[in-house]
């Protein structure tokens, strides 16, 4: 194998006397199609900037191969230094840059180049960073959040271009399918520290769940081998003195290392607690849209568009930027009056809506102001009243951020706040415009279990394909010219009736549903109590294993002896042999013994 291109090792960071690096690292190779995961906050972006040079780690090295070029997508580009979006493209090319590759860049994603940089949308910022990154064809690109803003024939563009590039890539999205179709290998940075799984991210999340299935094992073992010592500690035959300190102190080891497993543990289970709050049901029949029709100037958005939405639907908008997504959905729940046609609503309807720019969040408003809305401690959460620090906790904020302007929040965290500030109203209609941007894979999850559990109706703007997929029952998609239509099912049926039968398959192939293995243990519906034999087994089995281990110790410590082989080859094979067998032995009981005890936990409810 060919000597990779960057290097990170043993990469420690601290903020705010916090430690968010411990000991990360990680390898970039020719070629290589990485994706690097890990929860909103674990360190992901930062981890990326200094693989890209930008941010200096307090510990550790990083070596970049002699001559190796790479370049740097940020999550929020500034362009305010650049006049126009092609002055921004090429400022990073060089003498020997190509400028007609960036400004073809710039035609390809849908810019002429000419437009001012303060004029930009968000849509369009991300499109002039792309072509900006991809220009000089540098050996390395990182890229974090490409898919933000992009709408989906953008996104299917930039998967073509960067399948087709010579580049290696490592990339941060919580685009499932983006991530699907690209990555190659997977960095998981979990609790400060970095493992690299050698498969694409299709694979990553039932690796991960069965990484955190053996963790909790082992955590359950630890806490057996604890209890067996501390058994051992109040009822224990004394022996010699010094063998005595020695098991009292392997028992504070063991304690040390439990608390350690239990902080892990805590870390990694740390989850937003989406709950909606439930309205009383809506009437059967939702929104009536007959003839329905709206232009700006010359552009027509909408044209003679007829639709009813029942209750329990959850309709997905998708098109390009620009034809009108969000000025359908704003027609649709009264905020904008139409040119001709009519939106009748049903009876008894309540909405929630959570909108694109997060326009509602005044930048100095503090987090604690934007929950409360200005009324002291309390959170209206449905009929009831929270204290504000216990509802910022279920969306995982600190309490120390109670007073961060908006402004100084990170896009996960302006989203997380968003959904609180949502979720907290009565509600049987739900309006999300483009909700998954800057969630990370485990809120999307959550977002996406909520939706379908979820009583009301769901009115959704979307460019993740994956989550479209998983969420709706039907997508109104926009045909050109302002006409809208209704498919039945998510974006993947919807290609497949819009593309060639065999086009679809090839290029779009419908996405599996992951269904989670069930944990393979006794049902307590098929039994209610242990038998016999298992609560025999449970009493002898802690005799049986400390024998073993005794036996153990009293082997190794004559296999240690210096002339103990000299004075006898085969006793000291056939103790060798010995030894082998009771480690195997011992590892098979105490297995038996921890599948014992979490069926008893089980049974006993």
């Amino acid at each position: 194998m060919p000597p990779p291109l960057l290097t990170l090792q043993n990469i420690h960071l601290t903020f705010g006397g916090t430690p968010l690096l411990e000991g990360a690292e990680f390898s970039v190779f020719e070629n290589d199609r990485v994706c690097l995961v890990g929860r909103n906050g674990s360190g992901k972006s930062t981890l990326l900037k200094i693989a890209a040079g930008l941010v200096e780690a307090d510990q550790g090295e990083r070596f970049v191969k002699p001559g190796v070029t790479w370049r740097y997508l940020e999550q929020e580009p500034d362009l305010s230094r650049f006049e126009t979006a092609e002055d921004y493209a090429v400022s990073e090319l060089g003498p020997q840059g190509d400028r007609h590759r960036a400004h073809a860049l710039l035609n390809a994603l849908g810019l002429r180049g000419t437009e001012q940089t303060t004029s930009l949308s968000g849509g369009e910022i991300r499109r002039a960073a792309l072509a900006k990154a991809l220009a000089p064809d540098p050996e390395i690109l990182f890229l974090d959040e490409p898919t933000n803003h992009l709408d989906l024939p953008a996104i299917e563009w930039l998967e073509s271009t960067l399948g087709a590039s010579r580049a290696a890539l490592v990339v941060i999205s919580h685009d499932r399918r983006f991530l699907e179709n690209l990555s190659t290998r997977t960095v998981w940075l979990d609790r400060g520290e970095t493992r690299n799984v050698d498969r694409g991210f299709k694979d990553f999340e039932t690796w991960r769940d069965d990484f955190f299935e053996q963790e909790e094992r082992d955590r359950h073992k630890l806490d057996r081998k604890i209890v067996r010592e501390q058994h051992w500690v109040v009822h224990g035959v004394s022996g010699r003195r010094k063998r005595n300190m020695k098991r009292l102190s392997d028992l504070a080891k063991l304690r040390s290392e439990r608390q350690r497993l239990a902080e892990r543990s805590a870390r990694a289970q740390d989850k937003v607690a989406l709950k909606t709050t439930d309205a009383q049901a809506s009437g059967k029949v939702v929104m009536e849209v007959e003839e329905l029709s709206k232009a700006w100037g010359d552009n027509v958005l909408v044209n003679d568009l007829s639709l009813t939405i029942h209750r329990g639907d959850r309709i997905g908008i998708v098109g390009p930027n620009g034809t009108g997504k969000t000025t359908l959905l704003k027609l649709l729940i009264g905020e904008l009056a139409p040119d001709v046609g009519t939106v009748r609503h049903g009876t008894k309807l309540e909405l929630i809506s959570l909108d694109q720019k997060r326009e509602h969040l005044a930048p100095a408003t503090t987090l604690k102001e934007a929950l409360t809305e200005g009324r002291g401690d309390m959170v209206m959460v449905g009929s009831k009243q929270r204290h504000v620090m216990s509802y910022m906790k279920d969306f995982l904020f600190q309490t120390e951020q109670a007073g961060t302007p908006i402004e100084r929040l990170s896009g996960g965290e302006r989203g997380r706040l968003m959904l609180a500030r949502a979720f907290a109203k009565p509600s049987n209609v739900m309006v999300l415009d483009e909700p998954t941007n800057d969630l990370d894979l485990e809120t999307l999850d959550l977002l996406q279990e909520l939706i379908a559990d979820y009583q009301g109706t769901v009115l959704l703007v979307s460019h993740d394909r994956d989550f479209l997929d998983r969420v709706v029952t039907s997508v109104v998609a926009n045909n050109g010219e302002g006409h809208w239509q209704e498919y039945v099912g998510g974006y993947a049926e919807l290609l497949a009736k819009l593309r060639p039968a065999a086009q679809s398959t090839a290029k779009q192939p419908k996405p599996e549903m992951k269904e989670r293995t069930p944990k393979k243990t006794p049902s307590p519906a098929a039994r209610t109590k242990l038998t016999f034999k298992d609560k025999h087994a449970l009493e002898t089995l802690p005799g049986d294993i400390a024998a073993a281990e005794t036996k153990i110790e009293q082997l190794k410590v004559k296999l240690a002896e210096p002339d103990f082989f000299q004075k006898d080859a085969a006793g000291f094979n056939k103790a060798a042999e010995e030894l082998s067998a009771l480690e195997t032995q011992l590892g098979q009981m105490e297995e038996e013994w921890l599948r014992l005890e979490m069926l008893r936990e089980e049974l006993e409810g």
